[in-house]
């Protein structure tokens, strides 16, 4: 059963790396590579033979501008990998978690792809759960059991958003969703 997984996880790799640009399997290839122990320690011997050269080369204005070229370069480089895998990652995340709340009944659709609604829509949503954490903390506080699909009084409308449909992103966290 273990093989099968492997081959498959393979096969899904491999049809996936097939799709990506070079650039995206070089970004791949070198955050894995850069990211493991053997590369901190090749780092590491880099530097102190650089180190132990110093004495050869005098401790030079050259000998130092060796490795301040050199770390610069590296450095310059590596933000930009750095953010494309920092870019893939959360955007699977994203992806994982909108599957999650499309598939998870009680959820609110209106969730889904949160992250591309404007500041002021998240800020209301903020609210929304953050009125649902005052209460479930109030009940922990009485004794009371903090669990459950607890609903949100409507709000009035706010007067910068007064046609809001009640199953917007505005109201997520609510359980306005579905009602009319």
């Amino acid at each position: 059963m273990k093989r099968a997984n492997n081959a498959q996880e393979r096969e899904h790799d491999e049809v996936g790396a097939s799709r990506a640009s070079p650039f995206e399997r070089f970004a791949k290839v070198s955050v894995r590579l850069t990211g493991n122990p053997l590369a901190l320690g090749i780092a590491v011997g880099v530097i102190l033979i650089w180190l132990l050269t110093g004495p050869l080369f005098g401790f030079s204005d050259t000998w130092q501008l060796v490795i301040n070229t050199t770390t610069t370069i590296v450095t310059f480089l590596m933000v930009f990998l750095i953010q494309n895998a920092q870019n893939r990652d959360n955007e699977a995340i994203q992806l994982k978690l909108d599957e999650l709340i499309r598939s998870t009944e009680a959820a609110h659709n209106a969730l889904l792809d949160v992250e591309e609604i404007s500041e002021s829509e998240l800020d209301r949503i903020k609210m929304n759960f953050g009125q649902l954490a005052r209460v479930a903390r109030e009940h922990v506080r009485k004794g009371r059991s903090d669990q459950g699909c607890p609903e949100l009084k409507p709000r009035l409308k706010s007067a910068s958003h007064p046609e809001s449909p009640k199953n917007s992103p505005v109201h997520a966290g609510s359980k306005q969703k579905g009602k009319d």
